[in-house]
């Protein structure tokens, strides 16, 4: 039985793992090349709308794979079963899989608004660097182990409960309430390539940062009740203040 169970803890960190780094590294790639690298070759319009699909299939996915008729689905996705346990690190699964298909799957248009060049690129550069340093930053100060996945196979290993942790308040958590989805949202904000694929990706994605934490600060207040409503009173929502 335990060798059973650490058969699968250890194929859900390989694939979890695998398809997280692949889906960052995508991403990284797709952003800084304008989207122009993508295998979908529809013609037209159609290629228009197979794109707008692919932007749209992320955060409805994501959002309700968390919501309460999400969540037994989502228990149900582990192909190694132990659905309750492995729950976090089906999640990031799915996620890094929606992001893979996203940018793979993606139809370039072959236009390119602007590439950057000169000193002016190099300070794009610098800024992409930037917000992808926020975002690992902001994913460490709410639980590497939690974001990344490792939680769920970790506890199957140790045949343990998942040790989701409190509610994060430290680090960027002191500044904003929502430094993950500011990083995300600064990461395709500064995205060096301007290309008409960047624009109709990065748009719906931007404004999903600004909304869909709501739905997540719903989730904390009936968790942490007065806890985060005292948290929430005292610090701002996605735009981190200087001074503490």
């Amino acid at each position: 039985m335990t060798r059973r169970r650490r058969w699968a803890a250890g194929t859900m960190a390989l694939l979890c793992h695998t398809a997280f780094a692949a889906a960052v590294a995508s991403m990284a790639l797709a952003l800084a090349t304008g989207l122009q690298r993508g295998a979908g070759r529809l013609p037209g319009g159609w290629g228009w709308l197979a794109n707008l699909v692919l932007v749209l299939q992320f955060p409805l996915l994501h959002s309700f794979l968390l919501s309460a008729r999400g969540r037994p689905w989502l228990r149900l996705l582990s192909p190694v079963g132990h659905g309750q346990t492995l729950a976090p690190t089906t999640y990031v699964l799915t996620g890094s899989l929606q992001l893979l298909l996203a940018f793979w799957a993606w139809t370039p248009s072959g236009v390119v608004w602007h590439a950057p060049e000169g000193a002016t690129g190099a300070l794009q550069w610098g800024l992409f660097g930037a917000a992808w340093l926020f975002l690992v930053k902001a994913l460490w100060d709410a639980g590497l182990g939690l974001q990344s996945g490792a939680a769920g196979w970790w506890a199957l290993w140790r045949d343990r409960p998942v040790a989701y942790g409190g509610m994060p308040t430290q680090g960027l958590f002191a500044r904003c309430r929502q430094p993950i989805y500011l990083g995300f949202a600064l990461v395709l904000a500064t995205a060096p390539c301007w290309t008409p694929d960047w624009a109709l990706l990065s748009v719906p994605w931007i404004g999903y940062c600004a909304v869909g934490p709501r739905w997540k600060e719903r989730r904390w207040e009936r968790l942490f009740g007065d806890r985060f409503r005292a948290y929430r009173a005292t610090v701002p929502y996605l735009l981190p203040r200087i001074r503490p």
